[in-house]
């Protein structure tokens, strides 16, 4: 199928990603950003987005993803806000033609292609109006997945990904504790082997799509952490499955200010038996399986806060250019105008940012390619500045509606209150300013 009117299916698009294909099959005329259905006055045009240096690939995934979030208007988004309903029918929309393996191996059914366009991928859902909440409804299942699809046997991967592809499971991600938060290396949750089986006793807090999952990838300490000779050791990465029916799991919903329409849960492990076979690589080198997915998940994220902000900022555009008080357009009003301008400017600084971390964790392991290390400076960078562009982009954008900003219907008060996930989560603003300065500056270790 070429790029003319319809939707490309990821499948196709992953045949046409090449560079020799590319030239045989997309159609001059490609797509406008600006759907037939929908208008995303948020969007920067396309002329820009390409003289930010993305690949053709990019910006091809870009206008497919719109052309499917077309079809979920903000009353959607508001609506599964308020109820807290999970987004099923974007889910089942996204995983019909393979977007939710955009980044894992075309023999398992995935796209094969990088970081990079899963990013894009999730900034367009972020951007079209979905927000925070709907980029996270796939998620865990785009970065959660990277260290299984490195780390697992052939026989593991054929069995865990491709229903993940297909949208037949889908997985959360269980890593952070109550009693831990950042401290990773002191997790409790025990998973204890005999024979075949571990049995896996402890609590996993903030779990996000759990209610809905039918699968967890699952951190747990193998070795307790007195026996190690390092923290990072005795830590292990298991696919499990989540049996709600079993007396072993208990999970509770959190409620929570924003995103509602993805549950967080605290979940709940009694003496909760998995096979040995959910093991993911050696016993005790689940920190390192899990660091492949934490670098990929700060890109992510950065994405979705840098299209959680770009869609607030055209929100309030718009209104400015429409709102009329004392005879003339808000937005004539430089204390409208710069404080918006501002706002762009530092989207697309951070945009910047943000794919330049993505490039590099897709380049990482190659031979001259960059460090881990290189790459965790670069993604936790993007993370940080994408998302304190958002926070501004959406403050702002709530300010420039006045009164109106806190009224539902205007949706400004939504992207308000998913704005601060970026900023909190998966690590805070000050643990990556702890790590830059280490990492990047040579300076002591300050925790």
């Amino acid at each position: 199928m070429a790029f003319r009117k319809a939707f490309v299916p990821l499948r196709t698009l992953n045949s046409l990603c090449r560079p020799k294909s590319f030239t045989q099959n997309i159609s001059p005329q490609l797509p406008p950003l600006i759907s037939s259905t929908r208008s995303f006055s948020s969007s920067p045009c396309r002329r820009i987005m390409e003289m930010s240096g993305f690949t053709e690939s990019q910006l091809e995934v870009r206008d497919a993803i719109f052309k499917i979030c077309a079809n979920f208007p903000d009353d959607y988004w508001m609506e599964h806000d308020q109820t807290g309903e999970y987004p099923h029918e974007l889910h089942a929309a996204l995983s019909k033609d393979g977007w939710i393996g955009i980044a894992l191996p075309e023999e398992l059914g995935g796209a094969g292609l990088g970081i990079a366009e899963a990013t894009m991928m999730l900034h367009t859902i972020a951007e079209s109006g979905a927000g925070i909440a709907g980029a996270q409804s796939i998620h865990a299942n785009v970065y959660a997945t990277q260290p299984v699809a490195k780390f697992a046997t052939p026989e593991q991967r054929q069995e865990f990904l491709p229903k993940l592809i297909k949208g037949e499971w889908r997985c959360c991600f269980g890593v952070t504790e109550p009693n831990t938060g950042l401290e990773t290396l002191k997790l409790r949750a025990f998973a204890k082997k005999d024979g075949n089986t571990y049995t896996i006793t402890g609590q996993k807090i903030w779990i996000s799509s759990a209610q809905v999952a039918q699968k967890m990838i699952l951190l747990a300490r193998t070795t307790p952490l007195s026996s190690v000779s390092k923290p990072s050791a005795g830590l292990s990465l298991f696919f499990i499955s989540l049996d709600k029916s079993h007396p072993g799991l208990t999970m509770q919903r959190i409620p929570k200010m924003g995103g509602r329409a993805i549950d967080a849960n605290e979940i709940f492990f009694d003496n909760y038996p998995i096979p040995s076979s959910a093991l993911i690589g050696k016993e005790g080198d689940g920190f390192k399986q899990i660091l492949h997915g934490m670098n990929a998940e700060r890109c992510l994220l950065a994405g979705e806060a840098l299209g959680l902000g770009y869609a607030a900022l055209g929100k309030a555009a718009k209104y400015a250019r429409e709102r009329v008080v004392f005879g003339r357009a808000i937005g004539m009003n430089q204390g409208i105008q710069h404080p918006l301008a501002d706002a762009y400017m530092n989207l697309e600084a951070a945009k910047l940012a943000t794919y330049h971390a993505a490039k590099l964790y897709d380049s990482s392991g190659k031979v001259g390619g960059p460090t881990q290390k290189e790459v965790g400076v670069a993604a936790n960078s993007a993370k940080y500045l994408a998302a304190e562009a958002a926070f501004k982009s959406c403050e702002r954008a709530v300010l420039a509606h006045g009164g109106m900003g806190y009224a539902q219907e205007y949706h400004v008060e939504r992207y308000f209150r998913e704005c601060l996930v970026p900023r909190i989560a998966p690590v805070s603003r000050e643990m990556i300013m702890n790590y830059v300065a280490e990492n990047a500056l040579g300076l002591p270790r300050s925790y």
